[in-house]
């Protein structure tokens, strides 16, 4: 994609992101213009994740620095909620 087209901040790229989506999932757009819009929403989805790598970063500095304890990494459950083995 164009390096010349300015990155929005994460919030308005995150919106730009979903319209794109919705756009691509009608199916409704020729091949040409299907491209431009994928490649633009790789673009925002390498941004958004930079964007959330430097948060997650600037978290841990600030609590190493307050004497935090170590940041765990979450664990997502294994199944849906509400699906745990005693409920069934």
């Amino acid at each position: 994609m164009a390096s010349d087209q300015q990155l929005p901040d994460f919030e308005q790229a995150l919106a730009e992101l979903e319209g794109l989506v919705e756009r691509l999932e009608r199916g409704e757009l020729p091949l040409e213009e299907a491209l431009r819009v994928f490649e633009r929403g790789v673009e925002l989805t390498r941004h958004c994740q930079n964007a959330l790598k430097a948060a997650q970063q600037r978290v841990e500095i600030l609590m190493k620095r307050n004497g935090q304890p170590e940041i765990e990494p979450f664990a997502a459950p294994d199944g849906p909620v509400g699906n745990t083995p005693s409920a069934q």
